[in-house]
């Protein structure tokens, strides 16, 4: 049975937990805000952005581009993108576990990992997977550039035809406590997705159709792999929080717990001290 100083010692154990999960949420949920704002600001661009393609793709006849050439998928870029840190809940074992059933529905075909963030790159090592490239610790200062360089390389693999298929996986942020993860097929764009649903509008281009076209497909490529990161750093944060709360409220249910255990060895040891003093008495 623990002593009343073992119990103590824990209790402080645990307060001190409860202190830090407790600061980890907070910083969570303002970093959350931040890259909430960033999630919503991007979709609006990358969504004109498509209308733009769009109608452009109804204007030319004949439309050509290297990003829109297809392939038997021999060959499969996979991108797996995860956080760099951890105590964020199933936020990385749930893509770990989507990459893997990819892996085995296309255990036929060669894949190839281009991993984004540590936890993934992490785990497939260990596994002894073969990884073409990774980008870890990007999460913490993410901008721009970052979606550029990783858009780069698997365009730069793609129009090279080292592989015939681009696919990539990552977390997309519904709400704070909901992450949904999605795999989606980046490359080769397909013209039925670039076509307008919608009634095209009148643009008026400087330059011909083919060329702007010719521009701003790898521009998409990028906006679209910058957009997936911003999801996934927003639903990092929102697992992180939902985690770190869940954690805090367990912590004050230990505490409680092991207080009412310490209260009872006490009134134990205070009711046998006073029996002793009783049968001292009466002797």
């Amino acid at each position: 049975m623990p002593s009343l100083l073992d119990i103590r010692r824990r209790i402080r154990s645990v307060k001190n937990t409860q202190q830090l999960t407790k600061a980890m949420k907070t910083v969570s949920a303002a970093k959350l805000r931040r890259a909430q704002e960033r999630v919503f600001s991007a979709r609006p661009y990358a969504e004109q952005l498509k209308r733009v393609l769009g109608n452009l793709t109804a204007r030319l006849e004949d439309v050509s581009h290297p990003l829109l050439d297809i392939r038997p998928e021999e060959r499969i870029l996979f991108v797996v993108i995860t956080a760099d840190r951890g105590l964020c809940g199933a936020f990385n074992a749930n893509i770990i576990r989507a990459a893997q059933a990819f892996m085995r529905d296309h255990q036929t075909r060669t894949t190839h990992l281009v991993m984004v963030g540590r936890k993934g790159r992490d785990f497939f090592r260990r596994r002894a997977v073969p990884i073409r490239s990774e980008f870890v610790n990007i999460f913490s200062r993410l901008d721009y550039g970052h979606a550029k360089d990783i858009s780069e390389a698997i365009i730069q693999a793609y129009t090279n035809a080292e592989v015939d298929a681009v696919y990539m996986v990552y977390n997309e942020f519904k709400s704070v406590i909901q992450q949904r993860v999605v795999e989606e097929k980046v490359l080769p764009l397909s013209r039925a997705d670039l076509k307008e649903t919608e009634p095209r509008l009148d643009y008026i281009f400087e330059q011909p159709p083919q060329e702007i076209f010719n521009r701003l497909l790898p521009r998409y490529v990028e906006v679209q792999v910058y957009r997936a990161l911003l999801e996934s750093a927003a639903s990092e944060h929102g697992a992180r929080m939902a985690s770190m709360d869940t954690a805090t409220r367990n912590a004050g249910e230990m505490i409680d717990m092991l207080t009412l255990n310490m209260n009872r060895i006490r009134q134990a040891a205070i009711t046998r001290e006073i029996i002793e003093v009783v049968s001292g008495a009466g002797v």
